[in-house]
């Protein structure tokens, strides 16, 4: 098998199980957001815990200021979920709190 082949079906696996994961994502378990890391060494958001993801997407939507959230990742249950997937997450009818802003 080529390089390539090797590497797209890396890729392929990749989005078959973050699919996956969307699809069974469960919003009552505990989140980490991980914000982008500032290349000059400051970041304007921390690392953050959360009882529930729902919480943790909300933050990031809602108050989160958008230049942190570059980059920024949430992990829940060892699955990372990046910007495109988190809003996604979000922007689901799935989501079971009230959108209490205009998301970002």
């Amino acid at each position: 098998m080529t390089h390539d082949t090797q590497a797209l079906n890396r890729a392929r696996d990749r989005v078959q199980k973050l699919t996956k994961d969307i699809a069974s994502f469960d919003y009552g378990a505990p989140a980490e957001l991980f914000p982008s890391r500032s290349r000059k060494g400051k970041s304007v958001a921390a690392y953050r815990r959360f009882e529930t993801a729902a919480e943790a997407l909300r933050f990031a939507f809602e108050d989160a200021p958008s230049a942190a959230l570059v980059g920024a990742y949430l992990e829940v249950d060892e699955a990372r979920f990046g910007m495109p997937e988190m809003r996604g997450l979000y922007d689901s009818s799935a989501y079971p709190l009230k959108r209490t802003t205009a998301a970002n």
